[in-house]
C-alpha cells in the first residue's frame, strides 16, 4: 500500500507502539511526527503499515479516555485548592465584597499546527488566557524576543518536535538532537529579557531533549530527564497548576508533574512561584 504525506503510520519494528503522521518523504525513507507525543523520527518506507479506520478509532478512544481522566483529576484538585484558599465568608463580605482576578498572560510556541490547537482547546477548558503561535523549531529563536516584547507574557511555552539519535552523538552532545538547540537558543534570549525566574516563567523542550542545557539555559521546567517521549498536552498541564496557584505560594516540582503523562521521567524542573493574583474592589460598568 503506497504511503503519502499526511498518513497515519505505525512502525513494524517497533511493535506498532506508537501513532505517528507522516510529515515528509525523502526517497525511500520517511519523516514522522508523533500523533500524540512529540517525538520526531524517521523510518524506512517498507517497515511503515498504514492504520487503517478500526485501528485509528483504538487509538483515538484509548487518547480520549486518558484525556478524560487527567482533565477530571485536574479539576478535582482545583476545587480542593480553591477551597482550600477560600477566606471566611462572613469577614470577606463585610470587608471585601467583590474583589478580581489577575489572569496570567500564557504565550505558547509550537512547531507543530496539530498540537498547538490540541493544547489550545486544552487552555480554554482550563480557563487559561494563551496566545498560541506556530513557529518552526529553528526559527523559534529568532522570533521570541520581538514576540516577549510585544506579549509580555507571565508564562512561555517553546516546544514542538525533537529526539535523540545515538548515531549523531553521545547524549550530552547537542548535536546529537533534533531540535534541543533551538529550544535552548530560544530559552536564552528570554533570559537576556527577564532573568527571573518568578517573572518570566519558562516550560522549554519536547520528546528526548536535553534537559539539563535546558535548565542551565533558564528553563524553569524542562524535558527530558531519562531521555523518554513526552504527551503533547503535558506543558498545558503544568501551566495550569501555576496560573491557578497564589503568586504568593511556590508550586514545587511534584505538583507541577502530577497530572502530566510524562512525570519525573519526561519532564523536570525548580520549584517557582505561582502567578494567580486577585485584587479589590471589583467596579462593574466604571464611568468615567
Amino acid at each position: 500500500m503506497m504511503i503519502v504525506k499526511g498518513d497515519l503510520v505505525t512502525r513494524r519494528s517497533y511493535q506498532h507502539d506508537i501513532l505517528f503522521r507522516v510529515q515528509m518523504i525523502e526517497q525511500d525513507e520517511a519523516i514522522l511526527f508523533g500523533e500524540d507525543i512529540r517525538l520526531e523520527a524517521d523510518a524506512p518506507i517498507d517497515d511503515l503499515i498504514k492504520v487503517d479506520e478500526t485501528l485509528k478509532e483504538r487509538f483515538d478512544q484509548r487518547e480520549e479516555d486518558q484525556q478524560a481522566y487527567s482533565y477530571r483529576l485536574f479539576k478535582q484538585d482545583y476545587q480542593l485548592m480553591k477551597e482550600q484558599n477560600k477566606p471566611d465568608p462572613i469577614i470577606e463580605h463585610e470587608i471585601h465584597p467583590h474583589s478580581f482576578q489577575i489572569p496570567a498572560k500564557v504565550l505558547h510556541l509550537d512547531g507543530d499546527k496539530q498540537y498547538l490547537k490540541k493544547c489550545i482547546e486544552l487552555y480554554k477548558k482550563l480557563d487559561i488566557h494563551v496566545q498560541g503561535l506556530y513557529i518552526e523549531e529553528e526559527n523559534m529563536p529568532l522570533e521570541i524576543t520581538s514576540l516577549i516584547k510585544r506579549i509580555q507574557p507571565n508564562i512561555i511555552v517553546i516546544t514542538g518536535h525533537d529526539a535523540y539519535s545515538e548515531k549523531k552523538g553521545k547524549k550530552r552532545e547537542l548535536k546529537a538532537y533534533r531540535n534541543t538547540r533551538y529550544f535552548v537558543e530560544a530559552v536564552r534570549k528570554a533570559r537576556e529579557l527577564e532573568p527571573n525566574l518568578d517573572q518570566l516563567i519558562v516550560f522549554a523542550g519536547a520528546c528526548q531533549s536535553h534537559f539539563q542545557s535546558l535548565i542551565r539555559a533558564g528553563a524553569n521546567f524542562a524535558s527530558s530527564p531519562s531521555r523518554v517521549n513526552i504527551h503533547a498536552l503535558d506543558p498545558v498541564y503544568i501551566v495550569a497548576k501555576l496560573t491557578h496557584t497564589s503568586f504568593m505560594d511556590k508550586v514545587t516540582i511534584e505538583e507541577a508533574l502530577k497530572h502530566t503523562r510524562s512525570k519525573e521521567e519526561g519532564i523536570g524542573g525548580v520549584e517557582t512561584r505561582g502567578c494567580l493574583r486577585v485584587g479589590r474592589p471589583f467596579i462593574e460598568n466604571l464611568v468615567d
